[in-house]
């Protein structure tokens, strides 16, 4: 990726053919064209300022999903090292959350509690979170990017962007502070239960995690739809199993693929959205 591009919608850049290209890539993979021209051509079509939205926290049995809504200037360039938040690292992430809040036009947060993902489901709960994200922004946008595919049940017109967060610059940044934000909570909560390190997994499924599990049982922090012990210990032998053959281990287990907040305490902690934030902006 360069570092900047021209002012608007960031975008891949375009090179001359390589006639030899072919041979000198022989046994790698093609490369990933970056950032596309999708944003630039929905501002074209429907105005300026377009809100990237991304949710974190589908995968996790433990803490809320949260979700990003934020507007970046069209006419600037791109924040440099921007990227799908998981190929970014924890300090990476902080560093260009600092950038994009102060450039950013607007962004706001949402979450959906514990309570709700076992109520309704992880990926209405997602959507719950994506909802209260852009109901919150205190700038209107034009139009909406999200990353995944189309949302039946999000009651807001928007363009759903297969792999959007590493394809669209506005869902990138979106997926860099919902990250950020639900690492800070879920290291907060993490200091009142230690026995699961949720300062270093998240949330997501650790051998750490599941001994916590079964050493001191389901904290209200935990999603009780995802956490079946049997299945998860089951899950994580077959993880053994592929690491004896080579395989990468599985993160996420027990993950499903596919009313009102009302400043609810997330994830059953005593810490509203407006808390949270003002903890993120002490900690950058």
């Amino acid at each position: 990726m360069r570092d900047e591009v021209e002012p608007g919608t960031p975008q891949s850049t375009h090179e001359a053919p390589n006639p030899n290209a072919q041979q000198s890539r022989r046994g790698h993979a093609p490369r990933r064209k970056r950032w596309t021209t999708i944003e630039r051509d929905l501002r074209i079509e429907k105005g300026p300022l377009l809100a990237g939205v991304d949710e974190v926290g589908r995968g996790p049995i433990a803490g809320p999903v949260v979700a990003c809504a934020v507007i970046m200037p069209a006419e600037t360039r791109a924040i440099a090292g921007v990227d799908d938040s998981k190929r970014l690292t924890p300090d990476q992430r902080v560093r260009l959350a600092v950038k994009i809040r102060e450039r950013a036009v607007a962004f706001s947060l949402g979450a959906a509690s514990v309570r709700e993902i076992d109520r309704i489901n992880i990926y209405q709960a997602s959507v719950l979170a994506m909802r209260r994200a852009l109901d919150r922004l205190e700038v209107r946008p034009d139009c909406v990017v999200i990353d995944g595919r189309p949302m039946r049940t999000l009651p807001i017109p928007h363009t759903a962007v297969v792999h959007g967060d590493a394809r669209c610059f506005s869902i990138a940044c979106a997926s860099i502070i919902a990250k950020v934000t639900r690492d800070l909570l879920m290291t907060r909560l993490g200091m009142r239960y230690p026995q699961y390190i949720w300062d270093h997994n998240a949330g997501y499924t650790t051998r750490e995690h599941v001994a916590g599990l079964t050493s001191h049982g389901i904290t209200p922090h935990h999603r009780r739809s995802f956490c079946r012990i049997s299945d998860l210990l089951l899950e994580l032998e077959r993880q053994t199993v592929l690491q004896d053959l080579g395989a990468g281990a599985l993160d996420d287990v027990g993950v499903p693929d596919e009313d009102d907040f009302d400043y609810e305490v997330v994830a059953g902690a005593e810490i509203d959205l407006d808390d949270l934030e003002q903890g993120l902006e002490r900690q950058l």
